[in-house]
């Protein structure tokens, strides 16, 4: 085997013409996810392209392979939302990055590969204290929670929140950050095991949704006061019971739906109590906006890794031929942060 030249960074002076991916052949369960082999993308003006070490799986991800979620315009076919790695070549105008830069990314798809491209706002370095496979961990859920909960819905300090799926990427990632800007974190979680491990990562209070009436308990906990905010990724018929948990001009975010798109809730109330009802989805929004989003996080959050008040939380690590057996883990709902696949000897 040829070894090609390398420059001073000990980076290849060219980059290999195909490339080991993901495919969804058709949606369906996740054996729909076949190992392929696609050409090497070419980054564009403003896009770096990065050597994937690890990418992160997510619930849009298994959405996009259930036929359920499709791409933006323009963007790659391939799943994956996020990855980390190192920066390997330039397009035209890369002001931000050189080449040999250790880095995660925010994508709106093209993961799941060896390699992939990204606009360079999209992108922060990997953080003190933190591996580069784990930093895979972290754009998807830092960029919805940060953008969420404190953008939109203004949690500030001293405030109470309520989190659902507390032991999901997302809310692992919400009570961590909660507890480093002084918000008091209540969530909700599918076993008592679950409960004591978000306790653990620093929620202040755990509710087993299976074995308790959380609406009860939620209300016991704030001695019948209610949160300042609900942070929830379920929806349906569990939107009129956080809105009933919310205090005085609360805040309700939705981000996902799990449980439906549709419910029924009284305006009247909304009216009296002015509460405001919001939400968002981050995938299709510009490269301005989440070029944006990544500055404030860079600015406000990613320090905040170096001093130890944040870390990825990391479930499980399955190789990228193994990206259907990641899939059937989150599937399963038995994970408790994150799960991520890495690219092995070849990244």
């Amino acid at each position: 085997m040829t070894e090609r030249a390398t420059d001073q960074t000990g980076l290849p002076d060219t980059m290999p013409e195909t490339m080991a991916a993901i495919e969804i052949r058709e949606p369906g369960g996740p054996e729909a996810l076949r190992p392929a082999m696609r050409p090497v993308p070419q980054p564009g003006a403003g896009e770096v392209l990065i050597r994937v070490a690890a990418a992160g799986v997510n619930r849009p991800d298994v959405m996009q392979r259930r036929g359920l979620y499709p791409p933006p315009a323009g963007a790659s076919d391939l799943p994956g939302l996020e990855v980390s790695g190192t920066i390997v070549a330039l397009g035209e105008g890369v002001t931000r990055w050189r080449r040999g830069d250790r880095v995660c990314a925010l994508l709106a798809g093209g993961g799941y590969a060896e390699y992939a491209a990204a606009p360079e706002g999209q992108c922060l370095p990997v953080p003190d204290g933190v591996a580069l496979e784990d930093a895979a961990a972290l754009p998807e859920t830092f960029f919805t929670v940060w953008s969420n909960l404190f953008e939109r819905g203004y949690a500030a300090p001293g405030e109470t929140v309520l989190v659902h799926g507390g032991t999901s990427g997302i809310g692992t990632t919400a009570i961590q950050l909660g507890r480093a800007f002084g918000l008091n974190v209540i969530v909700t979680c599918g076993t008592d095991e679950k409960c004591r491990i978000a306790e653990k990562i620093g929620a202040n209070a755990a509710i087993n949704y299976r074995s308790e009436d959380f609406v009860a308990r939620v209300r016991e906990l704030t001695d019948e006061r209610g949160v300042d905010v609900v942070l929830d990724m379920i929806g349906g018929d569990y939107v009129p019971k956080n809105l009933s948990l919310l205090a005085n001009d609360g805040r309700h975010v939705s981000i996902a739906v799990q449980r439906g798109n549709r419910t029924e809730i009284k305006l009247f109330d909304i009216m009296t109590r002015r509460l405001v009802l919001t939400g968002s989805t981050l995938r299709a929004r510009s490269v301005a906006f989440k070029t944006a989003l990544a500055e404030s996080l860079g600015r406000d959050v990613w320090p905040l890794f170096a001093s130890g008040k944040l870390k990825p939380v990391i479930d499980s690590r399955f190789a990228l031929r193994d990206a259907a057996r990641a899939h059937e883990r989150m599937e399963e709902s038995a994970h408790v942060g994150k799960i991520v696949l890495e690219m092995g000897a070849r990244r």
